[in-house]
């Protein structure tokens, strides 16, 4: 990774790791906590309150340890690893039917597992951090592969009733989207935000061997992870007074994530001239 992506990507987890573990110790024990050590019947070992603090000072660690490492790479290495634990523990629970929405048939008709599957990007980081010797082809689909994911498998919930009623008021609270509803009806605009998906899908598949295709993959996929950091602010149930953010806050969140998996994605693909 190059220095400038490398202290980019740092800033994110940083500022990201910081937000939701501050939050969470302040929110206390949420059902989301109780989902992950139900999944791993680990729920009667210990109160839940531990539980809940050990994941919050789990992402506070996280930020401490990315802030310290922009200026001392040896710490890089722990990092990594902390962030794989802290990826691979919630991501491991989507094998339980709980993830799954039953009345559309269950996987891959996703729910709470929505704001699991953003864990893959944290550890898409981790690996990245781990291993700066990979090919760059390898690294580059390391980096990219999360952000295809979530676009692809919410891009293709949009086309569902379920989730297009789930994001009526976050697009109609943004100053961004606002106006689709002036025009389409709730599923139409819901239908045309997954097709934006899809097709940033595309581009970034063709964008790793296509270079000259980078710079609108990543500004067309991007957009999507930048207006979700616009609903932390139009939307007033993401952010709180009493607790920095609110469930929904943590699941907009970790779209800094992504924006960090294309910072690593962008050097490792793009054009050689740009390189100069």
């Amino acid at each position: 990774m190059q220095t400038k992506y490398n202290t980019l990507v740092l800033v994110l987890v940083a500022l990201s790791g910081a937000l939701l573990g501050l939050s969470m110790l302040l929110i206390g024990p949420h059902k989301h906590i109780n989902l992950v050590t139900d999944f791993y019947s680990v729920t009667d070992l210990l109160p839940i309150s531990v539980f809940n603090a050990l994941a919050a000072l789990a992402f506070i660690a996280s930020a401490i340890l990315a802030l310290l490492s922009i200026k001392t790479p040896t710490l890089r290495p722990v990092l990594a690893y902390l962030l794989i634990v802290i990826g691979l523990v919630p991501l491991i629970s989507l094998l339980s039917p709980t993830r799954w929405i039953a009345d559309l048939g269950g996987f891959p008709a996703i729910g709470s597992g929505q704001g699991i599957i953003k864990y893959f990007a944290l550890l898409s980081i981790g690996i990245l951090l781990l291993k700066p010797q990979l090919s760059r082809l390898k690294a580059a689909w390391i980096s990219v592969l999360p952000v295809m994911l979530v676009l692809l498998w919410i891009g293709g919930m949009k086309f569902t009733a379920i989730e297009a009623k789930g994001i009526e008021d976050l697009v109609a609270s943004s100053p961004f989207m606002f106006w689709m509803y002036n025009f389409w009806d709730v599923q139409t605009t819901s239908n045309i935000i997954g097709v934006y998906d899809l097709v940033a899908v595309v581009l970034l598949v063709a964008a790793i061997y296509n270079h000259k295709l980078v710079l609108p993959a990543i500004v067309m996929s991007g957009m999507v992870f930048v207006v979700t950091q616009t609903f932390l602010v139009s939307f007033n149930a993401s952010l709180s007074a009493d607790t920095l953010l609110t469930g929904t806050g943590h699941f907009l969140i970790k779209d800094l994530w992504f924006i960090a998996n294309l910072a690593l994605f962008y050097p490792l693909v793009k054009p050689e001239k740009a390189e100069a």
